[in-house]
């Protein structure tokens, strides 16, 4: 049962893990972390990434605009540009240091024990990328909530409310974790060499041979 599970909980693990890295990447470039639908002019749908805001007209297509100066944005755009470079940085080192730790790999394959740190660090590595994705999305989704219920803005000025970016950012976030979960169990599980378990089957078929010319009239 080992032979089998090991290297499927490995292989979902870095398929989780990369998926995660990869939707990471694209969180961080996705220009809707906020969206903002004017009542005026329902034509029109304001965006807000990390990097630029747009325009999404039904006739002229998108319109985006970067943003002049770093420090000029929110303290939550601010940081977040930081912590998703953590995360992409990171998931890329994780990715890295777990393929290398993998079983099908044939190189190092006497060094276990060192093919197993690498997949602790890679592991762990992939749950600080899961959490530094998390946590960027989650305080521009507390802060759009924040400034959407705030009654001392007037029902007049339009809310910006929830973009497709942090959803993608949150399941970025669960993949990463998850995968670094996955790896991490495999460490823990025992391992089944080809040359034993070619034995077993040699054996429980002498054994079968065994019974049948005993069983024979």
């Amino acid at each position: 049962m080992a032979l089998v599970y090991r290297p499927t909980m490995q292989f979902s693990g870095m398929l989780f893990s990369l998926v995660g890295w990869v939707l990471s990447c694209l969180t961080t470039y996705l220009p809707q972390w906020k969206n903002l639908n004017l009542e005026l002019n329902e034509l029109e749908i304001w965006t807000m990434g990390l990097w630029q805001a747009c325009v999404v007209q039904e006739e002229g297509g998108m319109q985006c605009k970067d943003f002049d100066s770093f420090l000029a944005l929110p303290p939550e755009l601010r940081i977040s540009r930081i912590l998703m470079f953590l995360s992409n940085g990171s998931g890329l080192l994780g990715l890295l240091l777990s393929g290398f730790g993998l079983d099908c790999l044939k190189i190092g394959e006497r060094q276990q024990e060192q093919k197993k740190r690498l997949l602790l660090f890679g592991g762990m590595i992939f749950w600080m990328s899961g959490i530094t994705a998390i946590v960027p999305v989650s305080w521009v989704a507390h802060s759009t909530v924040q400034e959407f219920w705030d009654e001392n803005i007037p029902d007049i000025v339009p809310r910006w409310d929830f973009g497709e970016a942090l959803f993608v950012g949150w399941l970025a976030g669960f993949c990463l974790i998850l995968g670094g979960t996955l790896l991490n169990c495999t460490i823990c599980s025992t391992e089944v060499h080809p040359s034993s378990v070619r034995y077993a089957v040699a054996e429980q078929q002498d054994q079968c041979q065994h019974l049948e010319t005993e069983t024979r009239p």
